[in-house]
Protein backbone atom coordinates (compact mmCIF):
# COMPACT_ATOMS: atom_id res chain seq x y z
CA UNK A 1 0.00 0.00 0.00
CA UNK A 2 1.90 3.73 1.09
CA UNK A 3 5.50 4.05 1.55
CA UNK A 4 4.69 6.72 4.08
CA UNK A 5 4.37 6.59 7.33
CA UNK A 6 0.68 8.50 6.51
CA UNK A 7 -0.10 5.12 5.17
CA UNK A 8 -2.35 2.97 7.49
CA UNK A 9 0.08 -0.27 6.43
CA UNK A 10 3.10 1.61 7.81
CA UNK A 11 1.55 3.21 10.49
CA UNK A 12 0.91 -0.20 11.86
CA UNK A 13 4.74 0.13 12.66
CA UNK A 14 3.35 3.02 15.40
CA UNK A 15 2.42 0.20 17.46
CA UNK A 16 5.67 -1.21 18.32
CA UNK A 17 6.85 2.66 19.35
CA UNK A 18 3.76 3.21 21.59
CA UNK A 19 4.95 -0.10 23.05
CA UNK A 20 8.64 1.45 23.59
CA UNK A 21 7.64 4.44 25.23
CA UNK A 22 5.17 3.04 27.87
CA UNK A 23 7.85 0.19 28.22
CA UNK A 24 10.63 2.63 29.12
CA UNK A 25 8.95 4.83 31.32
CA UNK A 26 9.59 2.93 34.22
CA UNK A 27 6.42 3.36 36.04
CA UNK A 28 5.59 2.43 39.85
CA UNK A 29 5.00 -1.17 40.51
CA UNK A 30 3.68 -3.06 43.68
CA UNK A 31 6.20 -5.86 45.17
CA UNK A 32 3.65 -8.19 46.77
CA UNK A 33 0.51 -7.77 49.23
CA UNK A 34 0.89 -5.50 51.94
CA UNK A 35 4.11 -4.41 50.81
CA UNK A 36 5.20 -0.44 49.44
CA UNK A 37 5.03 -0.10 45.73
CA UNK A 38 8.81 0.03 44.11
CA UNK A 39 9.32 3.73 42.86
CA UNK A 40 12.49 5.51 41.11
CA UNK A 41 13.95 6.74 44.39
CA UNK A 42 14.14 2.59 45.40
CA UNK A 43 16.35 2.35 42.37
CA UNK A 44 20.08 1.62 42.79
CA UNK A 45 22.43 3.72 40.73
CA UNK A 46 23.16 1.54 38.29
CA UNK A 47 19.59 1.11 36.78
CA UNK A 48 19.11 4.85 37.11
CA UNK A 49 22.24 5.69 35.09
CA UNK A 50 20.90 2.60 32.89
CA UNK A 51 17.09 3.98 32.40
CA UNK A 52 19.16 7.19 31.21
CA UNK A 53 20.74 5.51 28.62
CA UNK A 54 17.41 3.35 27.66
CA UNK A 55 15.30 6.56 27.57
CA UNK A 56 18.11 8.15 25.21
CA UNK A 57 17.64 4.93 23.33
CA UNK A 58 14.25 5.23 22.96
CA UNK A 59 14.67 8.67 21.31
CA UNK A 60 16.81 7.68 19.02
CA UNK A 61 14.60 4.75 17.73
CA UNK A 62 11.87 7.14 17.21
CA UNK A 63 13.68 8.80 14.82
CA UNK A 64 14.60 5.92 13.05
CA UNK A 65 18.56 6.30 14.24
CA UNK A 66 18.75 2.57 14.97
CA UNK A 67 21.93 2.22 15.23
CA UNK A 68 22.68 4.89 17.63
CA UNK A 69 19.58 3.39 19.70
CA UNK A 70 21.24 0.45 19.65
CA UNK A 71 24.71 1.33 20.73
CA UNK A 72 22.90 3.62 23.42
CA UNK A 73 21.14 -0.09 24.35
CA UNK A 74 24.09 -1.80 24.83
CA UNK A 75 25.57 0.69 26.75
CA UNK A 76 22.67 0.28 29.29
CA UNK A 77 23.06 -3.33 29.12
CA UNK A 78 26.15 -2.87 30.33
CA UNK A 79 25.78 -1.28 33.17
CA UNK A 80 22.80 -2.88 34.55
CA UNK A 81 21.87 -6.36 33.06
CA UNK A 82 19.07 -7.30 34.79
CA UNK A 83 17.24 -4.39 33.31
CA UNK A 84 14.25 -5.90 31.10
CA UNK A 85 13.17 -2.72 29.59
CA UNK A 86 16.59 -2.54 27.54
CA UNK A 87 16.12 -5.65 26.51
CA UNK A 88 12.48 -4.97 25.73
CA UNK A 89 13.82 -1.90 23.29
CA UNK A 90 17.05 -3.96 21.84
CA UNK A 91 14.28 -6.45 20.68
CA UNK A 92 12.18 -3.31 18.93
CA UNK A 93 15.21 -2.41 17.43
CA UNK A 94 16.52 -5.52 16.41
CA UNK A 95 12.61 -6.15 14.61
CA UNK A 96 13.63 -2.66 12.98
CA UNK A 97 16.97 -3.96 11.65
CA UNK A 98 14.95 -7.05 10.48
CA UNK A 99 17.04 -9.66 12.46
CA UNK A 100 14.55 -11.57 13.70
CA UNK A 101 16.70 -13.80 15.87
CA UNK A 102 18.41 -11.17 17.66
CA UNK A 103 14.82 -9.66 18.23
CA UNK A 104 13.37 -12.95 20.09
CA UNK A 105 16.32 -13.33 21.71
CA UNK A 106 16.16 -10.05 23.25
CA UNK A 107 12.31 -10.59 23.87
CA UNK A 108 12.87 -13.47 25.80
CA UNK A 109 15.26 -12.20 27.68
CA UNK A 110 13.40 -9.37 28.79
CA UNK A 111 10.66 -11.85 29.57
CA UNK A 112 12.82 -14.14 32.02
CA UNK A 113 14.12 -10.97 34.00
CA UNK A 114 10.18 -9.95 34.45
CA UNK A 115 7.24 -12.05 32.50
CA UNK A 116 5.13 -9.77 33.72
CA UNK A 117 5.49 -6.78 31.42
CA UNK A 118 2.58 -6.45 28.84
CA UNK A 119 4.27 -4.45 26.82
CA UNK A 120 7.34 -6.80 25.96
CA UNK A 121 4.61 -9.37 25.54
CA UNK A 122 2.71 -7.15 23.38
CA UNK A 123 5.99 -6.65 21.05
CA UNK A 124 7.03 -10.16 21.16
CA UNK A 125 3.77 -11.04 19.32
CA UNK A 126 3.74 -8.26 17.10
CA UNK A 127 7.81 -9.37 16.17
CA UNK A 128 6.49 -12.94 15.28
CA UNK A 129 3.00 -11.63 13.51
CA UNK A 130 5.67 -10.10 11.28
CA UNK A 131 7.29 -13.05 10.87
CA UNK A 132 4.05 -14.68 9.67
CA UNK A 133 4.77 -17.01 13.36
CA UNK A 134 0.72 -16.54 13.84
CA UNK A 135 0.18 -18.83 16.77
CA UNK A 136 2.73 -17.75 18.29
CA UNK A 137 1.83 -14.67 17.95
CA UNK A 138 -1.59 -14.79 19.43
CA UNK A 139 -0.61 -16.71 21.90
CA UNK A 140 1.97 -13.38 23.46
CA UNK A 141 -0.34 -10.98 22.55
CA UNK A 142 -2.94 -12.43 24.28
CA UNK A 143 -0.27 -12.70 27.42
CA UNK A 144 0.01 -9.30 27.26
CA UNK A 145 -3.78 -8.71 27.31
CA UNK A 146 -4.49 -10.96 30.36
CA UNK A 147 -1.36 -8.52 32.55
CA UNK A 148 -2.78 -6.97 35.52
CA UNK A 149 -2.78 -3.39 35.00
CA UNK A 150 -1.43 -3.11 31.45
CA UNK A 151 -2.13 -0.15 29.81
CA UNK A 152 -1.92 -1.13 25.94
CA UNK A 153 -5.33 -3.01 25.83
CA UNK A 154 -6.59 -1.44 22.75
CA UNK A 155 -3.22 -1.41 21.36
CA UNK A 156 -2.92 -5.10 21.23
CA UNK A 157 -6.24 -5.71 20.74
CA UNK A 158 -5.82 -4.35 17.18
CA UNK A 159 -2.50 -6.33 16.64
CA UNK A 160 -4.41 -9.10 17.57
CA UNK A 161 -7.00 -8.23 14.79
CA UNK A 162 -4.64 -7.04 11.94
CA UNK A 163 -2.61 -10.68 12.47
CA UNK A 164 -5.82 -12.88 12.74
CA UNK A 165 -7.03 -11.03 9.41
CA UNK A 166 -3.07 -11.52 8.06
CA UNK A 167 -4.14 -15.23 9.28
CA UNK A 168 -6.90 -15.77 7.53
CA UNK A 169 -8.96 -15.87 10.95
CA UNK A 170 -11.91 -13.25 9.51
CA UNK A 171 -14.07 -13.80 12.20
CA UNK A 172 -11.89 -13.48 15.21
CA UNK A 173 -10.39 -10.66 13.42
CA UNK A 174 -13.58 -8.61 13.47
CA UNK A 175 -14.05 -9.71 16.93
CA UNK A 176 -10.59 -8.21 18.04
CA UNK A 177 -10.88 -5.20 15.98
CA UNK A 178 -13.73 -4.28 17.30
CA UNK A 179 -12.93 -4.86 20.88
CA UNK A 180 -10.26 -2.10 20.32
CA UNK A 181 -12.52 0.29 18.45
CA UNK A 182 -14.87 -0.17 21.80
CA UNK A 183 -11.55 0.99 23.78
CA UNK A 184 -10.53 3.44 21.33
CA UNK A 185 -13.17 4.63 19.06
CA UNK A 186 -10.98 7.80 18.06
CA UNK A 187 -7.84 5.58 16.48
CA UNK A 188 -7.70 5.58 13.02
CA UNK A 189 -5.58 2.34 12.21
CA UNK A 190 -8.44 0.76 13.74
CA UNK A 191 -11.18 2.25 12.10
CA UNK A 192 -9.13 1.33 8.59
CA UNK A 193 -8.63 -1.86 9.76
CA UNK A 194 -12.10 -2.66 10.18
CA UNK A 195 -13.89 -1.23 7.48
CA UNK A 196 -11.11 -3.24 5.09
CA UNK A 197 -11.79 -6.14 6.54
CA UNK A 198 -15.59 -5.84 6.22
CA UNK A 199 -15.25 -4.61 2.91
CA UNK A 200 -13.27 -7.73 1.97
CA UNK A 201 -15.79 -9.49 3.50
CA UNK A 202 -18.64 -8.05 1.16
CA UNK A 203 -20.38 -6.30 4.27
CA UNK A 204 -20.18 -3.17 2.99
CA UNK A 205 -23.01 -1.53 4.63
CA UNK A 206 -20.94 -1.49 8.12
CA UNK A 207 -17.78 -0.98 6.18
CA UNK A 208 -18.87 2.35 5.26
CA UNK A 209 -20.09 3.39 8.59
CA UNK A 210 -15.94 3.23 9.78
CA UNK A 211 -14.93 4.47 6.34
CA UNK A 212 -17.01 7.65 6.66
CA UNK A 213 -16.12 8.03 10.29
CA UNK A 214 -12.12 7.61 9.29
CA UNK A 215 -12.71 10.05 5.96
CA UNK A 216 -14.70 12.49 7.67
CA UNK A 217 -11.67 13.60 10.07
CA UNK A 218 -8.61 15.21 9.52
CA UNK A 219 -7.05 11.73 9.62
CA UNK A 220 -8.18 10.42 6.08
CA UNK A 221 -5.30 9.68 3.96
CA UNK A 222 -4.79 8.19 0.09
CA UNK A 223 -5.71 4.85 1.42
CA UNK A 224 -8.62 5.31 3.59
CA UNK A 225 -10.27 7.51 0.56
CA UNK A 226 -9.19 5.26 -1.80
CA UNK A 227 -10.97 2.30 0.61
CA UNK A 228 -14.09 5.07 0.93
CA UNK A 229 -14.23 5.42 -2.84
CA UNK A 230 -14.53 1.52 -3.97
CA UNK A 231 -17.26 0.98 -0.69
CA UNK A 232 -19.26 3.03 -2.16
CA UNK A 233 -19.46 2.24 -5.82
CA UNK A 234 -20.39 -1.22 -4.44
CA UNK A 235 -22.86 0.14 -2.62
CA UNK A 236 -23.99 2.16 -5.87
CA UNK A 237 -23.35 5.05 -4.64
CA UNK A 238 -21.70 6.73 -7.63
CA UNK A 239 -21.81 10.23 -6.55
CA UNK A 240 -20.12 9.85 -2.83
CA UNK A 241 -17.34 7.48 -4.63
CA UNK A 242 -16.80 10.85 -6.82
CA UNK A 243 -16.91 12.73 -3.85
CA UNK A 244 -14.03 10.97 -2.28
CA UNK A 245 -12.22 10.23 -5.80
CA UNK A 246 -11.80 13.86 -5.72
CA UNK A 247 -10.30 14.45 -2.48
CA UNK A 248 -7.72 11.60 -3.24
CA UNK A 249 -6.82 13.29 -6.25
CA UNK A 250 -6.48 16.80 -4.44
CA UNK A 251 -4.96 15.72 -1.35
CA UNK A 252 -2.83 12.99 -2.46
CA UNK A 253 -2.16 13.24 -6.33
CA UNK A 254 1.17 11.77 -5.94
CA UNK A 255 -0.17 8.53 -4.24
CA UNK A 256 -0.43 4.82 -5.78
CA UNK A 257 -4.06 4.63 -4.77
CA UNK A 258 -4.58 8.25 -6.74
CA UNK A 259 -3.29 6.52 -9.90
CA UNK A 260 -5.72 3.62 -9.87
CA UNK A 261 -8.39 5.83 -9.14
CA UNK A 262 -7.44 7.96 -12.20
CA UNK A 263 -7.17 4.27 -14.27
CA UNK A 264 -10.35 3.12 -13.01
CA UNK A 265 -8.37 0.15 -11.09
CA UNK A 266 -11.16 0.05 -8.43
CA UNK A 267 -10.82 -4.28 -8.38
CA UNK A 268 -7.17 -4.32 -7.64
Amino acid sequence: MSRALRGWSSALLVLLLAATLVGCAGGARPTGAGQDWVTESDEPPQRKRARTRVELAAGYFEQGQYTVALDEVKQAIQIDPTYPAAFNLRGLIYTALRDSRLAEDSFQQALRLDPRDGDTWHNYGWMLCQEARYPASFDALRRALDTPGYRGVARTWLALGVCQARAGQRQDAERALLRAFELDPGNPITMYNLALLLHQRGDDERARFYARRLNNSELANAESLWLGVKIERRLGNREAAQQLGEQLRRRFPASREAGSYERGAFDE
